[in-house]
């Protein structure tokens, strides 16, 4: 046993189960590479300013879950607790707002920390698929990233999720209903951190989880009684484009989600096999995001779908997905000569895009075959000393069991003709 263990609240991505996850990333951003989103990556820490002001002083994130250090030059550095800012500090930075093209399309995907407490589905260290579009507002934007992930959801076989949705307003409608708010949350019976919250954003306490809290807020004043012509309007063409694509959704005016920067657009995504820990993705419009860090007016509008809890709602519906295989032939010498060849063979497969694996440690033909058959490879190549005299290698189809000579030149076309189903010469 080893001396060490991962820390509390964190885990190791090891096969096969890594395969699964590596598949979801794929799935999820699929649709985004068809849509023109291109791949953005940024560092794993950032100033803690940046999510300060971008994400709220007054949000969980900053106040209780921010991994924080202080370098030896003294910086106040943040492990990311989430994409959004980053990305749109590394897209400011390098001034894709002003190639004229906008809006700027990057999609991107990486580990993320936040200092919870640890359950099923909820960890410090996580994994998440983000996308940003920024620079535009136009409501057929926000459509498309919800389709997109709702189409990345459907493709991985998912069926018993739900796509809940409202408004936030914006900067002409929520100040009058954040006053409205107030008010009504000023004469509840809440703890004195609630309370604090109430006069930085009101918007906050209606996300909090305690039944004593939620409780109270029966009766509450909703943003969608509140909101302006301009942001009706706009909601209301989400609503349709949505519904025109196919894409069945809930109205939710409670949903406020946990970051203090979204506008407009808000959504999520939930999976009722997950218990507490339901939404498995979500986003929003945040058009006024850039000028809170320090950049001009660039209304946006993105989303974050989590890996793991994708992983958790996948094994809750029991979908398997199909894997390629990690091997599709496996090499098995028996004796040294043999070992030289079949090992030139085994490079020769791989350039050729074949996946071979190769019994390494000079095992005897009994526990190699036994590696073959553990690896999933559907063909195995046993080749000795009498087989390389006559110029052949011994293929083995290890579904079938079937076995034949083949020459030594001619191998690398059969395995490929027989792996893709086309009868071999």
């Amino acid at each position: 046993m080893s001396t060490f263990s991962a820390p509390k609240g964190t885990y190791d991505l090891i096969p096969p189960d890594s395969s699964v996850f590596l598949a979801v990333r794929e799935a999820i951003s699929t649709p985004l590479k068809r849509a023109g989103y291109g791949y953005i990556e940024t560092p794993g820490f950032e100033a803690v300013e940046l999510f300060a002001r971008g994400v709220g002083e007054s949000t969980d994130i900053v106040t209780k879950e921010m991994y924080t250090l202080t370098t030896k030059g003294g910086d106040e550095l943040a492990l990311r607790p989430e994409g959004t800012a980053s990305v749109l500090r590394a897209a400011l930075e390098a001034n894709l707002h002003k190639l004229g093209n906008l809006p700027v399309k990057l999609w991107y995907s990486g580990s993320y920390y936040r200092y919870e407490r640890p359950q099923k589905g909820r960890y410090r260290h996580f994994s998440q698929v983000g996308a940003e579009a920024l620079g535009t507002e136009d409501p057929a934007l926000d459509a498309e990233l919800i389709i997109l992930a709702f189409d990345a959801y459907r493709s991985l076989g998912l069926r018993n999720f739900r796509l809940l949705l409202n408004s936030l307003g914006d900067k002409e409608c929520r100040p009058v209903y954040r006053a409205a708010l107030q008010e009504f949350l000023r004469a509840l019976d809440l703890d004195e951190e609630t309370r604090r919250r109430v006069e930085i954003n009101p918007l906050r306490v209606l996300d909090d989880k305690r039944e004593a809290v939620q409780k109270q807020l029966v009766g509450a004043p909703m943003m969608r009684d509140h909101l302006c012509e301009a942001c009706k309007s706009y909601h209301e063409q989400v609503r349709e484009l949505l519904t025109a694509a196919g894409v069945a959704f809930e109205d939710d005016p409670k949903l406020v989600r946990g970051l203090d920067y979204y506008t407009r657009t808000t959504f999520e995504f939930v999976h009722d096999g997950l218990g507490s820990q339901s939404a498995v993705g979500g986003g929003g419009r945040y058009d006024g995001l850039s000028e809170m860090i320090g950049g001009p007016a660039l209304p946006s509008v993105g989303w974050a779908l989590g890996v793991d809890r994708t992983v958790l709602a996948l094994k809750a519906e029991g979908i398997e997905l199909e894997l390629p295989a990690h091997t599709d032939v496996f090499a098995v010498p028996l004796g040294e000569e043999a070992r030289r060849a079949l090992f030139s063979l085994v490079t020769e497969l791989r350039r050729q895009g074949v996946a071979t694996d190769f019994a390494y440690g000079g095992k005897g033909l009994k526990n190699a075959m036994k590696s073959a058959n553990r690896s999933g490879a559907r063909f195995a190549v046993v080749a000795g000393e009498r087989d390389l005299a006559e110029g052949t290698v011994q293929l083995k189809d290890l579904e079938s069991g079937e076995q034949s000579a083949v020459a030594l030149d001619a191998l690398v076309d059969t395995v490929r003709e027989r792996l893709s189903g086309s009868p071999s010469a």
